[in-house]
């Protein structure tokens, strides 16, 4: 344990430097949208302020007891909904490209649906421990745990977010399956949604031009599909080692979005693929460690936890490479840890707290019996010696 938890720790705190430099590189030459005045450090130093916080929940997260999540669950989970209902509220929430995920006060943007997802596994880790023993039935293992990830999914889709929206599906799916939902109960509602999703996808114009773009990324480089394209010249451009720190090109208005969303491109043009393909493989090690500590947490409930919160990592930064690579279409999903964005990351290393506290409570691993060869008694020990005549 001693080691998956070093190991994991190595692996997120590298991810946090790398993405505090590269945080820099790709925005020490932006301008401010109002004044035109070169942005400079202001986003390092506003994600070293996240960072900080992130690192403070992520200590004290992991110094407490995940038992104690247990009593919070439900409030945690109603809070969530509640903010996110609120953003809804055109007085409340702010629309940035014809979505309205985000609360801001004063240049601070904080987006709820990071919170709704801690928030759901939280409540999902809670029902699979307190059911345990009825998940294998249809009502308990599949009615009720899919209205409690309905009630958050319509909110988060409504604002819209289809890209939280299917990684939350996901992960509360994963999660029940973990819990010990059948696969015969789980695959026709899997498939009910898939359908659902398909018809309203065939009737949103802009979402349907996205997937034509990824289809044909050539046709539509120069419209639905130019930050897709862009994205792929930097990763092609960078070669095996890169252009170097800080010699990017494409981060100079060719690729929107290159310090959030599209930051992976950005590390591969100035850093190279050797630097991706790392990237990558720091994010596979972080899912193997957090699927250990799920194997070793000493209940249901730390199980449940481990795993919910390693699904969310690790698929989240799966479709942001995804995307990123033209690999999936385009969706809105930051990486983990990397990109730009406080609601983010202080979620993210609140979760990585949480798994170090599961790790830190986990079970023991219990010793292999002795071998005791009966040599080892002497004739005054051995109650089935032969008495002497």
């Amino acid at each position: 344990m001693k080691v998956a938890v070093t190991t994991l720790a190595f692996c997120v705190a590298s991810l946090l430097a790398l993405g505090l430099v590269m945080l820099y590189s790709s925005s020490m030459l932006m301008l401010d949208s109002h004044t035109h005045s070169e942005i400079g450090a202001h986003y390092l130093m506003m994600q070293l302020i996240w960072c900080v916080l992130g690192f403070g929940l992520c200590v004290t997260a992991a110094s407490l007891d995940y038992q104690l999540l247990k009593k919070y669950a439900w409030p945690f989970f109603i809070f969530a909904l509640l903010l996110l209902a609120l953003v809804l509220e055109k007085h409340l929430g702010t629309v940035r490209g014809n979505a309205r995920r985000w609360f801001s006060f004063h240049g601070v943007s904080l987006q709820p649906s990071e919170l709704g997802k801690i928030a759901l596994i939280i409540a999902l880790a809670w029902y699979g421990d307190r059911f345990q023993r009825r998940m294998p039935t249809f009502k308990w293992g599949v009615v009720l745990p899919i209205l409690i990830i309905t009630a958050e999914l319509v909110l988060i889709f409504r604002e819209p977010d289809w890209g939280t929206t299917i990684l939350l599906a996901v992960v509360g799916g994963g999660m029940l399956v973990l819990a010990g939902t059948q696969w015969k109960f789980i695959i026709p509602p899997g498939l009910a949604v898939v359908a659902g999703g398909v018809l309203m996808l065939l009737h949103n114009p802009m979402r349907m031009k996205r997937i034509f773009s990824w289809l044909d990324l050539e046709q539509h480089k120069d419209d639905v599909g130019y930050q897709a394209y862009q994205a792929m010249i930097a990763l092609g451009s960078g070669g095996w080692t890169g252009l170097g720190l800080g010699n990017g090109r494409q981060k100079l208005g060719w690729v929107p979005e290159h310090h959030t969303d599209f930051i992976f491109s950005i590390i591969g043009e100035e850093l190279g693929l050797l630097a991706t393909l790392l990237v990558i493989v720091a994010f596979v090690v972080i899912a193997l460690c957090g699927f250990y500590i799920a194997l070793r947490a000493q209940d249901m409930f730390g199980t449940l936890l481990a795993a919910g919160i390693t699904l969310l990592i690790s698929l989240q930064a799966a479709i942001n490479i995804g995307v990123v690579t033209s690999a999936l279409p385009n969706k809105g999903l930051a990486l983990p840890f990397i990109s730009y964005g406080g609601s983010s990351l202080v979620v993210m290393l609140a979760c990585v707290g949480i798994l170090l506290s599961v790790a830190r409570q986990a079970a023991p691993r219990q010793a292999a019996p002795a071998k005791v060869s009966v040599t080892d008694f002497d004739s005054n020990d051995n109650p089935f010696a032969a008495k002497a005549a």
